[in-house]
C-alpha cells in the first residue's frame, strides 16, 4: 500500500469561488506558493460564471430578446449553447489564469481536513495531503430542497444548475418559493415560452419590500403571463407521468398545479457538511455556516471562511470584498473589516430589474426617521426617454429620504437599467451625497440615471 503524497504551500485555498480565488492570486502575484483546490472541473471560477450570475443573467438577456415570431424550443435551445460556450471559456480561462502561474497549482478533487494546517484532497492511491499555514475555506453553498413529500423522489425535480445546463425547455415549471432565485428563473422562463407558476407561502412576494415595489414586481410578472399562488402551503407531490402534481392548501382550500419541471427555490445552505471541519477544530453554526469574526478568522486564527460558507449576504459581490478583507489580514494593515461595509446594493433580475439600497420605508418609518418619500412610475418620467427607447416603461422608482438631513435613506428601483442605477445611488449613500445634489447633477442623456432630475422634484423644494 503506496503512501499519500504530500505538497506544502504559503497559502490553501479550499473552492474556486470569487472570494478564495481572488486571494490565491493576490498570494501568487506575491510570490507566495499557493495550491487551489476545487472538487468539480466543471467548477473552476466558482458558482458565478458556472451555474450562477453569468448564465443566469445571459439566459435573462435572451429570454427578453425573444420575438413571437421564434420557436420557443429552439430559440431556447441556441440561448442554452450560447450559454455553454461561454461559461466553458470562462471555466478555461479562470483555471489557466491561476494554474497558468510560477507559484500556484490548481487540484481537482474533495477536500476534507485531518488537522488544523493539513487537508487530504482525493481518495485511496491518488489521495495528497496539502500542509499550509494559512488556509481559507471558499466552498459555497448549494440548494435547500425542502422536506415536502414526494419532491426529493420526483423525477421532475430540477435545480437551477439543471435549468442551465438543459437544453429542453420545460412546458410547465412549477417554481416552488418566490424568492430572488425563484422570481428570476420564473420571468426568465416564462418569457422563453414556459407555462410558469409561482407557489409561495407568504401572503405576498417580496414581503421585506415596501408593498408598493412588491406590487410593481407582482404586476409586471402577472402582465407577462406569470402564475403567482401566494398563501400556499404545499403539502405532497406526485409523480404523473410527464408532470407532476403539486398539492398545497390556500385559504383553507385544497388546490393542484401541475409541472414538468419542478424548481425548489426555498434558499441554501453552507456546503461544509464533508470537510471534517471538527478535525481542524473550525466551529460551525447551527445551519453549517463557518462562524468568523469581522475580519473573517474562523475559530481557529490561521483559517479565513470567505463567500457564502461564513453565513453571511450570498452575493458574489460580497465574496469579492471578503478578499479583500482577508488580502488586507495577510499581506496590508488589516484595519478592514466586514463593519466597514455601509450601504451595499441588491438587484432581483426579473425583467425589468428591481435593485433595492438602504432602508425600505417601512423600516425608516419603524426606525423613527421623519421621512419624505419620492415615487415615480416609469411610464410617467418624463425625463427618462431611455425607458421608451428601448420599449420598457414598466416599473417605478422609489427613494426614501431623511426629511431632517435630506439624506437618502434607501432607494428601489425597478426599471431598465435599476442594477446600474443604484449603485450611484448606493455611493451617494455612503458619501452622504443629498438628494437635492442627485436631483441637481448632470447625467448624460438619454440615460435612466437621469431619471432621478424628476423624481426627486417630487420632495426636494
Amino acid at each position: 500500500m503506496g503512501s499519500t503524497s504530500t505538497l506544502t504551500a504559503d497559502l490553501l485555498v479550499i473552492g474556486f469561488g470569487k472570494g478564495g480565488k481572488t486571494v490565491a492570486h493576490a498570494a501568487a502575484d506575491a510570490g507566495h506558493r499557493v495550491v487551489m483546490v476545487e472538487q468539480s472541473e466543471n467548477m473552476y471560477g466558482g458558482t458565478c460564471p458556472n451555474v450562477g450570475c453569468v448564465p443566469t443573467k445571459m439566459l435573462v438577456h435572451f429570454a427578453s430578446g425573444k420575438r413571437l415570431s421564434d420557436d420557443a424550443q429552439d430559440y431556447f435551445a441556441n440561448s442554452i449553447e450560447q450559454v455553454r460556450a461561454l461559461t466553458s471559456a470562462f471555466r478555461a480561462g479562470n483555471f489557466e489564469g491561476l494554474n497558468g502561474k510560477a507559484s500556484a497549482t490548481v487540484l481537482t478533487g474533495t477536500a476534507a481536513f485531518t488537522d488544523p494546517h493539513t487537508v487530504t484532497v482525493g481518495e485511496g492511491a491518488d489521495a495528497i495531503d496539502v500542509t499550509a499555514p494559512t488556509i481559507l475555506i471558499s466552498t459555497g453553498s448549494e440548494p435547500v430542497v425542502p422536506a415536502i413529500p414526494g419532491l426529493k423522489s420526483s423525477s421532475h425535480l430540477v435545480s437551477s444548475t439543471d435549468l442551465t445546463r438543459n437544453a429542453a425547455l420545460p412546458e410547465r415549471l412549477v417554481v416552488i418559493g418566490g424568492g430572488y432565485l425563484g422570481l428570476e428563473f420564473a420571468s426568465m422562463y416564462q418569457n422563453f415560452g414556459s407555462e410558469v407558476t409561482v407557489v409561495e407561502s407568504a401572503d405576498r412576494l417580496l414581503p421585506r419590500e415596501d408593498e408598493d415595489v412588491a406590487q410593481s414586481v407582482t404586476n409586471v410578472l402577472l402582465g407577462d403571463g406569470v402564475e403567482i399562488v401566494t398563501g400556499a402551503a404545499i403539502t405532497e407531490i406526485h409523480d404523473k407521468g410527464a408532470v407532476s402534481t403539486v398539492t398545497y392548501v390556500k385559504g383553507g382550500e385544497t388546490c393542484t398545479v401541475e409541472g414538468s419541471a419542478l424548481l425548489p427555490a426555498t434558499g441554501r445552505r453552507p456546503v461544509t457538511a464533508d470537510l471534517r471541519l471538527d478535525a481542524a477544530g473550525v466551529q460551525t453554526s447551527a445551519n453549517g455556516a463557518v462562524r468568523v469574526d469581522a475580519q473573517l478568522r474562523t475559530s481557529q486564527p490561521h483559517i479565513f471562511a470567505l463567500g457564502d460558507v461564513n453565513g453571511g449576504p450570498q452575493f458574489t459581490y460580497i465574496a469579492l470584498d471578503d478578499a479583500r478583507i482577508v488580502i488586507d489580514q495577510l499581506y496590508g494593515d488589516g484595519k478592514r473589516t466586514t463593519d466597514d461595509r455601509v450601504a451595499v446594493p441588491h438587484t432581483l433580475f426579473v425583467s425589468p430589474a428591481l435593485a433595492t439600497v438602504g432602508l425600505t420605508e417601512t423600516e425608516a418609518r419603524a426606525r423613527g426617521f421623519e421621512v419624505k418619500v419620492a415615487r415615480q412610475n416609469v411610464a410617467d418620467i418624463v425625463a427618462m426617454p431611455r425607458a421608451y427607447a428601448v420599449e420598457e416603461t414598466r416599473g417605478l422608482m422609489k427613494f426614501v429620504v431623511d426629511a431632517d438631513s435630506d439624506l437618502v435613506l434607501g432607494a428601489a428601483v425597478h426599471s431598465v437599467d435599476a442594477q446600474e442605477i443604484i449603485n450611484t445611488v448606493a455611493l451617494a449613500i455612503r458619501h452622504d451625497v443629498t438628494a437635492t445634489e442627485l436631483r441637481n447633477a448632470i447625467y448624460t442623456h438619454p440615460s435612466s440615471t437621469e431619471a432621478m432630475n424628476e423624481v426627486f422634484d417630487n420632495i426636494v423644494g
